[in-house]
């Protein structure tokens, strides 16, 4: 059994920042991909950010440089620096673990974008 407990979501203004945490816990012992997805209202689930075993990462590119995806392997966590934020940056974000080719989906954390 693998829990995935996300927070640091919330409310911020056009142009802020946020870091969005992942903390991975119970039966872990091959993590090999952990990343962020997000869901607007009305939208299709889409990959955030992706950042591998060896530190390789991916993003899409409505966030490729605001964006900054890292992990501590030693903790099983991964975050998500947002900066630059836009209003269509607000969405439920996901965090996404693959471990021996299981797929782990954290609870979701809101993400609100407004002045």
């Amino acid at each position: 059994q693998v829990q995935l407990v996300e927070s640091g979501g919330g409310l911020v203004q056009p142009g802020g920042s946020l870091r969005l945490s992942c903390a991975a816990s119970g039966n872990i012992f091959s993590i090999n991909r952990m990343g962020w997805h997000r869901q607007a209202p009305g939208k299709q689930r889409e990959l955030v950010a992706v950042i591998t075993n060896g530190a390789g990462t991916i993003y899409a590119s409505s966030v490729k440089g605001r964006f900054t995806i890292s992990r501590d392997n030693a903790k099983n966590t991964v975050y998500l620096q947002m900066n630059s934020l836009k209003p269509e940056d607000t969405a439920v974000y996901y965090c996404h673990v693959v471990m021996s080719g299981d797929n782990y989906w954290g609870q979701g954390t809101q993400v609100t974008v407004s002045s």
